[in-house]
């Protein structure tokens, strides 16, 4: 992806309400996303797929994400109870309840049998119900509600 590209969508991330834009092109991947609104200069990051060395453009910053990507994520693998791990199948937006104020699915010490519903995920407009793979209790709930996940990302322990 070129500079001018880049350019033009940081622009249009400043003068739209937006928080963060994602796009791929090929095997490249791109996120700008705003730093805190209390900064008087907004930051940004560029995250790409292949390339490793970072950039400085106009009001933004260009960085090498693997890293950046790895500490922004909280690591839950290394502070999961042992059990059964239900993971991610897809990237999107997780949702403990089918709608805002209602009963979440499942709460941590509920028994679930295999097909149950334990969240939703929304994956482009799409919501889709990920159901429990395993009999057993809910030990942990890895992922909180509205939160981003990404694919393979673990959200519940059952035991």
């Amino acid at each position: 992806m070129d500079l001018r590209k880049l350019k033009k969508l940081i622009e249009l991330v400043e003068e739209s309400g937006i928080v963060e834009l994602e796009i791929a092109e090929g095997e490249e991947k791109v996120r700008i996303s705003k730093a805190g609104t209390s900064m008087s200069a907004p930051g940004y990051t560029w995250m790409p797929a292949v390339q490793t060395d970072a950039i400085p453009i106009a009001q933004g910053q260009v960085q090498a994400s693997t890293d950046v990507a790895h500490s922004e994520v909280p690591d839950t693998k290394s502070a999961v109870p042992n059990g059964h791990v239900v993971k991610s199948p897809m990237v999107g937006t997780f949702y403990r309840a089918p709608s805002p104020g209602a009963s979440p699915f499942v709460e941590v010490g509920q028994t679930v049998k295999v097909g149950d519903t334990l969240c939703i995920i929304e994956a482009m407009k799409l919501l889709n119900e990920i159901e429990a793979d395993k009999n057993g209790v809910i030990k942990a709930i890895l992922v909180e509600n509205g939160q981003p996940v990404e694919y393979g990302e673990h959200l519940f322990i059952i035991q």
